[in-house]
This record gives structure tokens, C-alpha cells and sequence, in this order.
């Protein structure tokens, strides 16, 4: 036996211990991303030290997703040209700091994904892991199980660990729909193992009483069910569908009427469930401020500072879109509103290819949808899930790449 025949045994296992590990490691930083209560959070300080290690051992950036890097540095240059605008800095260089890192994040996780796609079912693992625990937090602090549990909410919503109920409903959204995506494809014999997990996280996020996320949710798993019903041709599969379909409408009406019976939910129910609040419609709610906050960017091209906007008129942007005009400039609006159109041509371009990957790539790319929609009300700037659906997307894109350039390399070296 030669020496190279006695080594591959040991090199086997390390390889193997080196992936288990660097699985794991992805894992946790993950996980961490649930548990968000004030900046900088753990996940920061985490995900800091693992993409400097992964980048010692061989982190790689491919041509494919070279538009999202681009992209994003153009856009944190403008937010670092629209600071000097501001006649007095304050918190600003930290804000920034969060977003050039959150940038970092998704260009990570797209890397990391493209080199590994087995590496998507341990992302939306530990995501659900951290779904299922936060929602649970959640509940508890809602109906005061414990003392203390108090803490697990804000403004008498359920939160989690998250600063912010808004948050904290859009972070269950991909999960949700994981689960329910299995629930509609898998065997029938596995359906139990995922109801009671999306129970949990469909019962948090209806007590975050986040409007946005309860749409955010309706929104992705109807657009899920009509992708799996034009997708797949079986008659007997889309039967299945909408049997499940009407089964889960008719279980959430008498989930919603016994909730409803609880006075504690009824009353901040109702509140909710209206379409415009005293905060939107008011003299200066949220939508005057963004008919002001529109004129006023139309005035600065390199914008006002990050944060400036909220300090000038009490209360912040609610809306990505006007929030990169104001806080990144005219440069940083053009860099995002091109990574977002980018971002959506490209995935829905590959978005029906019978991939390994394809399940992620379609929860991912419906969940993104549905942020961008969500933007337009709310500011998803430093929403650390935000980036990991935008580097899901841009890992499928490369590996998509990756995949057709091998297939045309595999077609060359054919014989005629």
C-alpha cells in the first residue's frame, strides 16, 4: 500500500471534521440573527470574527455575484458622502458601520452558499431554530407566563428577542414558509413534524400585531401556492394542494375566532386590523413625511446623513426607498434601486429550474418579494435577515452561473 493510500483515510475524516465545524459555525451565526435587541447585537461581534476566519481559510468571490458587491459598496459611499452633510455626527458613524457590515453579510452568504450549496439546508435550519425559539419568547411574554416575561414584548405586542415587534413578525416569514412548502410537497407521513413548529411561529407572528407582517405572510404563501400549482402538472398534485389549502383556511378561521375570544387579543386586534392609523394619517404621520421627505431629497443630491430626517421631524422615514435618497444620497438610491431590480431579474429568471437548491432559492426569492413590498411603509435598512435573503438569492445566481458555464465546458470537451 503507498503512503498516499495509507493517508486518505485521515484525510477524509479531517476534510469532513473541517465541514462539520465550519457547518456549525455558519449555524450559530444564524441563529444569532433572532436575537436582536440593541445594536451592536452579538450577531454583529460574531459574524465579524467568522467571515475574517472563513476568509483566512479560503472565502471565494466569484464573477457572478460581483453586481451584488458593487452594488453595495456604491451604496455605503454614498451613505458615507451623505454624512459629511451633517453639521454634527452623532450616533451616524456607528449606523453606518452596522450597514457596511450588514453589506458584508449578504456578500458572505452568497460566497458561502455558491462554494456549498448543502449549505442552504443548514441556514434555513438554524433560521427555523431561531424562529420557533423567538416566536416561543414571544408568546410567553404576550400572556405573561412567567414574571419578567414582559420583556419579550413591546408596545403590548409580542417581539421576542427582537427591539421591535415590526421586526420581529418579518424575521418568522421565511420559516413559515419553509415549513409550509414541505407541508404542500413532502410525504404525508412527515406532516407532523412541521405543524407544530409553524404553529408556533404563525401564532408569534399573528400576536407581533405587525400589519406588515401579517400581510407579508398572506402575500408569500399565496404566491407559493400558485408557483406549486402552475409548476407542477399532476392533477392529483394540485388536488393535494388545494385540499391543504382549504383545510389550513378553515383551521385559521377557528383559530382566529377562538383568539378573538381572549379580550387581551380582541382589543389590540381591532386597533390593528385598520387600515390607517393615527400615526399614518396624522398632520405629520407617516405619510406627510414622506411627501415632505421626498421634496426635501429632491433638494440634496448627496442627501442629509444617516438619522438626520427622524431627528428633524420626530420620527423616521418608514420607507426604504425614501430613507436611501435622505440617508445615502442620490448615488446610494441608484445603487439599491439597481440591486433590487437586479436582484429580482436575475432570480425569477431561474426561479422554475429543477435545481437541489430550487425549494430555498423559491421560499427566498417570494420572502424578498414581499420585503421589498413591505419597504415602501417601513424601513428595512438594518433588518439583518433582510441581507441573508439577499445573499440566498445571490448564492443560487452564482451557482446558477456556475452551473451553465460547467455545462457548456462539459459540451466543449465532448467527442464530435
Amino acid at each position: 500500500m503507498s503512503a498516499i493510500s495509507r493517508h486518505m483515510p485521515r484525510q477524509a475524516v479531517d476534510a469532513k471534521l473541517v465541514s462539520m465545524i465550519a457547518a456549525a459555525a455558519l449555524a450559530l451565526g444564524v441563529l444569532l440573527s433572532g436575537f436582536v435587541i440593541s445594536e451592536p447585537a452579538p450577531y454583529e461581534l460574531y459574524m465579524i470574527a467568522l467571515i475574517g476566519a472563513w476568509s483566512l481559510f479560503g472565502l471565494k468571490l466569484s464573477r457572478a455575484a460581483s453586481p451584488l458587491i458593487i452594488l453595495l459598496v456604491i451604496f455605503n459611499i454614498g451613505g458615507m458622502a451623505a454624512m459629511t452633510q451633517m453639521s454634527a455626527l452623532y450616533e451616524t458613524p456607528l449606523y453606518l458601520a452596522v450597514s457596511l457590515f450588514l453589506a458584508l453579510t449578504a456578500i458572505f452568504y452568497a460566497a458561502v452558499l455558491e462554494a456549498r450549496p448543502a449549505l442552504y439546508g443548514v441556514v434555513v435550519g438554524a433560521w427555523t431554530a431561531a424562529a420557533v425559539g423567538t416566536a416561543f419568547f414571544g408568546i410567553l411574554g404576550y400572556f405573561h407566563a412567567f414574571p419578567g416575561a414582559e420583556m419579550f414584548t413591546r408596545y403590548d405586542r409580542a417581539a421576542g428577542v427582537f427591539e421591535d415587534p415590526n421586526v420581529f413578525g418579518p424575521f418568522l416569514a421565511l420559516p413559515g414558509l419553509v415549513l409550509l412548502h414541505r407541508i404542500l410537497t413532502g410525504p404525508l407521513s412527515r406532516i407532523p413534524l412541521y405543524l407544530l413548529p409553524l404553529g408556533v411561529i404563525v401564532f408569534g407572528l399573528f400576536l407581533s400585531f405587525s400589519r406588515g407582517a401579517w400581510g407579508l405572510f398572506v402575500f408569500a404563501a399565496l404566491m407559493l401556492t400558485f408557483i406549486l400549482l402552475v409548476r407542477h402538472r399532476s392533477g392529483a398534485f394540485r388536488m393535494r394542494i388545494l385540499l391543504m389549502c382549504l383545510v389550513a383556511a378553515t383551521v385559521l378561521i377557528i383559530g382566529l375566532a377562538i383568539a378573538l375570544q381572549i379580550p387581551a387579543i380582541s382589543d389590540l386586534f381591532l386597533v390593528r386590523a385598520q387600515l390607517v392609523q393615527d400615526y399614518d394619517g396624522a398632520r405629520l404621520g407617516r405619510f406627510a413625511r414622506h411627501i415632505i421627505g421626498f421634496q426635501l431629497a429632491m433638494e440634496r443630491p448627496l442627501g442629509i446623513g444617516a438619522l438626520d430626517f427622524g431627528r428633524l421631524y420626530g420620527e423616521d422615514t418608514h420607507n426604504i426607498w425614501l430613507k436611501a435618497l435622505l440617508d445615502y444620497g442620490w448615488a446610494g438610491f441608484a445603487a439599491y434601486f439597481t440591486l433590487i431590480v437586479w436582484t429580482l431579474g436575475a432570480g425569477g429568471r431561474i426561479l422554475m429550474r429543477e435545481r437541489p437548491w430550487q425549494p430555498y432559492l423559491l421560499c427566498a426569492y417570494i420572502v424578498l418579494i414581499g420585503h421589498i413590498l413591505l419597504g415602501t411603509v417601513i424601513d428595512t435598512d438594518h433588518w439583518r435577515h433582510f441581507y441573508l435573503l439577499l445573499g440566498m438569492v445571490w448564492g443560487a445566481i452564482a451557482l446558477e452561473a456556475r452551473h451553465q458555464h460547467d455545462a457548456v465546458a462539459s459540451r466543449a470537451m465532448a467527442p464530435a
